[in-house]
């Protein structure tokens, strides 16, 4: 586990790292540190074999993230993105990274609340949540992810969201695919580690490739077939491919080595 960070608590529930974002009295709004503290976990989650998916939320029922703190940013305090933690963290929000992550939005996600939901696999809601990229309205653009929001939801929606800068609900965002699950506000955080769990259970190649693969087939559907030549190659003639083609024959677990 990497260190502590203050704004940034971390959990291990067997297989699955949970990450929870504490800054309730700014409704855990990202600063540097916490940027950094991300991506410190999530470099540490990637070299420990005992870690197969990621669990990010919030403390509190107000706010999952309501975005940059503008209140260090006028400050005047910089984020690096480009070496470092800070790059694991971007990596993340491009959804690089090998681990799957599920965001388990306790409350209202905004600015780079979203953004960071944006860099997650899979999304978990609470009913009373909302949704939202608010920076044209604060003379900005949602420059770390928001502009991808598109390849997740109907164009026209994104625009819709990214251009006039109001909010959806939890449900709406539903309906528009960009969230897989609207729970009760208490049931967030164990609807998304059971969902985590689930995921964890499964074989790391395969994970990985399929995070990868479907990513790319939206975004760059060139560079996904060459991607899956590359994965067919690795996963179908790894340990874990025959383990798993044991384990059902002799109706048992797949123990798995992620090789």
């Amino acid at each position: 586990m990497s260190e502590p960070v203050e704004g940034l608590v971390q959990e291990q529930h067997g297989a699955v790292l949970l990450l929870r974002l504490n800054r309730p009295e700014a409704r855990n709004a990202l600063t540097g540190a916490v940027i950094n503290g991300i991506g410190a976990a999530i470099a540490a989650a990637e070299a420990d074999p005992g870690t197969r998916a990621i669990v990010i939320t919030g403390t509190g029922d107000r706010a999952f993230c309501a975005g940059m703190d503008l209140r260090a940013f006028a400050g005047g305090e910089t984020i690096g993105l480009d070496s470092g933690d800070g790059a694991v963290y971007k990596r993340f929000s491009q959804g690089r990274i090998d681990i799957p992550v599920i965001g388990a939005a306790n409350g209202t996600a905004i600015g780079g609340g979203l953004e960071l939901l944006l860099g997650c696999d899979i999304i978990v809601a609470s009913s009373a949540a909302k949704f939202g990229l608010p920076e044209v309205k604060r003379g900005l653009f949602p420059a770390g992810g928001g502009t991808t929001l598109g390849t997740r939801i109907p164009r026209a929606a994104a625009m819709e969201l990214a251009l006039t800068g109001d909010t959806i609900t939890a449900q709406r965002g539903y309906e528009l695919g960009l969230i897989n699950a609207v729970v009760e506000p208490e049931e967030v955080q164990t609807a998304a580690l059971a969902f985590a769990q689930r995921i964890a259970a499964n074989a790391p190649l395969g994970l990985s490739a399929v995070k990868e693969l479907v990513r790319l087939a939206q975004t760059d559907p060139g560079q996904a077939d060459e991607r899956l030549a590359h994965w067919q190659s690795v996963v179908f003639t790894s340990d874990d491919a025959k383990e798993g083609a044991a384990a059902f024959i002799d109706r048992r677990e797949p123990v798995w080595q992620g090789r």
